[in-house]
């Protein structure tokens, strides 16, 4: 995922206006001889629902500072992602740990058809009509990154003509 990520990377800019969704926050505990000390795990998704996001993983003390080191996180780690008429150019599996999805494109007007994880993600990106799957582990942070590895192997008909080195008009009528 990592190698998909370094080509989609995007720069941040003053003129983006990000949206930040808190996806889950953890409590942690950690048994120690003088007693139990306490921790939290925070998973947000950021995005400018034009195509542009990013997740990140924030760990602290409290909760406060937990999320605001994911935002933090997940504004390093943005990537652009195509968006073909409001939905996704083509249907899409990934899997990552145990968890897997399924992303379908869809007519306009269905709205986004996902669970909490996935939903969060696709909406940050901007995807306003999409049929999704999630299989395996509910994990929280396992279906963010599953569902953003989905979205950055997506391929658009340019990107695809560019890449065989064909006209577009080749790329649909063979």
């Amino acid at each position: 995922m990592l190698k998909l990520a370094q080509n989609k990377r995007v720069k941040i800019s003053g003129d983006i206006e990000l949206k930040d969704r808190l996806v889950g926050v953890q409590r942690v505990v950690k048994v120690t001889k003088g007693g139990r000390a306490f921790g939290f795990s925070a998973i947000v998704v950021v995005g400018d629902e034009k195509s542009i996001v990013g997740i990140g993983l924030g760990k602290s003390k409290d909760v406060a500072t937990a999320i605001a080191k994911a935002i933090d996180a997940a504004k390093k780690n943005l990537v652009r992602v195509p968006i073909y008429k409001g939905t996704i150019p083509h249907e899409q599996a990934a899997k990552f740990s145990g968890s897997q999805v399924l992303i379908k494109p869809a007519s306009h007007g269905t709205g986004v058809k996902a669970g909490g994880a996935m939903r969060a993600v696709l909406e940050s990106a901007g995807v306003k009509d999409v049929l999704a799957k999630s299989k395996g582990s509910s994990n929280p942070h396992n279906l963010v990154k599953a569902t953003l590895k989905a979205l950055l192997e997506l391929r658009d008909a340019r990107t695809v003509a560019m890449q065989r080195g064909i006209t577009m008009d080749q790329v649909f009528n063979g």
